[in-house]
């Protein structure tokens, strides 16, 4: 399925190059995006990347759009406790939401339908509604409550896909393996990529012979 809009969400956990490189695609496929930065995330993508996101949403929607290229009102970022949002509501969230990177504290907080921030009323509304939600787990190792949680958000219908880049296609620096993650997750939106060859795209058909 493919979707016109979708929810980003960044969360405190390391890995804030996924999230951010996961924005500009989404830019660039063209898809509107209603963006959540909780206060760790902020912190996380300062030190992580040489942006400095503004607090308001207003002022962040701003700076992403010019960072990014994006079209006027493509990107609308919310507040952690902007309960007006569209994304508080299943008749106004998009079709589908991903939150990358997600820590293992929001994944816990999904888990258990708590709800205490926008960010987890919006994923919260996807399960109710039967939308799809990704979550870009990025931590290790893990503790039995964390697979614990992951396995509730699975039977809830949650997309468990955690940053774990691949090497087959003989990354050659952090861009690509940033790149190898964000891939499955448009893979997993039905939206094109081509940031990393599919499995068997270069194999040559066998020497049929004689």
């Amino acid at each position: 399925m493919t979707v016109d809009t979708v929810t980003l969400a960044m969360t405190g956990a390391s890995g804030a190059p996924y999230g951010l490189r996961l924005l500009e695609c989404l830019v660039a496929a063209g898809r509107r995006i209603y963006f959540l930065a909780s206060k760790p995330a902020q912190l996380v993508i300062a030190t992580e990347t040489d942006f400095k996101l503004p607090a308001r949403p207003d002022a962040m929607a701003h700076f992403l759009t010019e960072r990014f290229g994006a079209s006027p009102d493509q990107i609308v970022a919310y507040g952690p406790e902007q309960w007006s949002a569209p994304i508080a509501s299943g008749s106004g969230a998009a079709r589908a939401m991903v939150v990358c990177p997600c820590s293992s504290g929001t994944l816990s907080s999904i888990a258990h339908g708590a709800s205490k921030s926008l960010l987890e009323r919006a994923a919260d509304v996807m399960l109710k509604e039967r939308r799809t939600l990704i979550l870009v787990h990025r931590e290790t190792p893990l503790s039995l409550i964390h697979v614990e949680n992951m396995r509730l958000l699975l039977r809830a219908g949650a997309t468990l896909l955690p940053a774990n880049p691949g090497f087959y296609h003989r990354p050659q620096t952090v861009d690509e393996l940033v790149d190898f993650v964000v891939a499955r997750v448009l893979d997993q939106l039905g939206l094109e990529q081509a940031l990393v060859p599919r499995w068997g795209a270069d194999a040559q058909p066998p020497d049929q012979g004689d």
